[in-house]
């Protein structure tokens, strides 16, 4: 049997997730990291996009999170973020046409236009739709 650590993964508005896991890989400021039974304690703030984790009977989930931060103690990976969902419950339309409307405000800037808003929607539904594709190719491998 595999070594494995507890995960709690939780939004502001609810817990997502609990249980043991063998791995969980998320994307940190920087870059992708991994963790797994045994890892040094860390602290990282995390950028929007998946979250794998790999339970203790070894089902791959992945859940989508819109930023927060990753802990790591002893025998336990916590996420705590801004947004968290089961890829499953990323709506793929409203992520592209969200993504279309914040390129489309990049593109066409008027006089109260707030770049750093735009450029943070942009950002959130790419990661959006990066959680589905990653997602929808780990279901084609099966």
């Amino acid at each position: 049997m595999a070594m494995t650590i507890h995960c709690d993964i939780a939004s502001a508005e609810e817990e997502i997730y609990s249980g043991l896991v063998e791995l969980l890989v998320a994307t940190g400021s920087e870059g992708e990291l991994g963790v797994s039974y045994g890892h040094a304690p860390l602290l990282t703030s995390l950028v929007p996009g998946p979250v794998r984790v790999v339970t203790q009977s070894g089902d791959e989930q992945v859940y989508y999170v819109s930023g927060g931060f990753l802990e790591v103690q002893p025998g336990v990976v916590s996420i705590l973020a801004d947004t968290a969902l089961r890829a499953d419950d990323v709506d793929e339309a409203a992520a592209e046409e969200a993504r279309k409307e914040a390129e489309q405000a990049l593109t066409n800037q008027s006089g109260e236009f707030d770049y750093g808003r735009a450029s943070a929607q942009l950002a959130e539904a790419a990661a959006q739709l990066a959680t589905l594709r990653k997602m929808k190719n780990r279901a084609g491998r099966g």
